[in-house]
């Protein structure tokens, strides 16, 4: 209604219009806490990631320098040689030669079977690890939206009772706009008894740094712009927005 719009600057950062599709500051609060809570699975999943890659180039180099060849060589001849025609040379050649034998041994061996075969992860692997933790991020995103038509399902199912929770909405924006100057004056005047910072006493001592530095609204926040007021008091100097001023 015209009693309340335009609403002020420092009004509607406290509200969340469903319309926008950027997300508003009472929605960042609860999406920095949600994607806070990622930030454990996402140091748990590179933790992984880091351990499988040490293992695998471990694996590796244990695989290629490690591996032994072993050859085995060995061949022998027997052979008993006895002349003569006698009975005995006879009787000799037909026991003692029959031992006549030869042997040539070859073996060629290696611990390759000992060895580890290590088998890297592709990126497709790596991808498809990684996705989970991307679409839990983007749900986290995608959560903002999704809390907006919370209130669309209940004024669907419940008209009476959203038509109350307008009606409240109306009523405390009416109120905090009646005493809305009050707590301005309020915490403005809490600010200015609080110690001066490091900033306020270098802008003592070097007054052309105001002229650099990109003052805001004292009141709403808002950057500074050429309508801006500056309060006329010279221990104060605070700069005004057109309409908080």
């Amino acid at each position: 209604k015209r009693t309340l719009l335009p609403l002020r600057r420092a009004e509607v950062s406290n509200i969340i219009f469903p319309c926008r599709l950027a997300m508003q500051s009472p929605e960042l609060k609860n999406m920095v806490l949600e994607l806070l809570e990622c930030i454990p699975p996402t140091l748990l999943f590179l933790l992984v990631c880091i351990l499988d890659h040490v293992l695998f180039t471990m694996l590796s180099i244990i695989q290629q320098h490690s591996y032994t060849q072993y050859s085995f060589y060995s061949s022998y001849h027997f052979s008993v040689n006895v002349t003569g025609k006698s009975l005995m040379a006879r009787l000799l050649r037909s026991t003692i030669g029959a031992l006549n034998a030869s042997s040539d041994t070859q073996l060629e061996t290696s611990n390759i079977a000992c060895l580890p075969q290590p088998r890297g992860m592709t990126r497709e692997q790596y991808v498809r690890t990684c996705l989970p933790l991307v679409v839990l991020v983007l749900l986290c995103l995608l959560q903002v939206y999704t809390y907006r038509l919370r209130r669309v399902i209940a004024a669907f199912y419940f008209p009476k009772r959203e038509k109350s929770r307008v009606l409240y909405l109306y009523n405390k924006l009416l109120q905090q706009r009646k005493s809305f100057i009050h707590r301005q004056q309020k915490r403005i005047a809490q600010r200015g008894r609080q110690p001066p910072g490091m900033g306020t006493l270098l802008l003592r001592w070097c007054p052309r740094l105001r002229r650099c530095l990109r003052r805001s609204c004292t009141v709403c926040g808002e950057p500074r712009s050429p309508r801006d007021r500056v309060c006329p008091s010279p221990s104060c100097g605070a700069s005004f927005c057109r309409q908080c001023w």
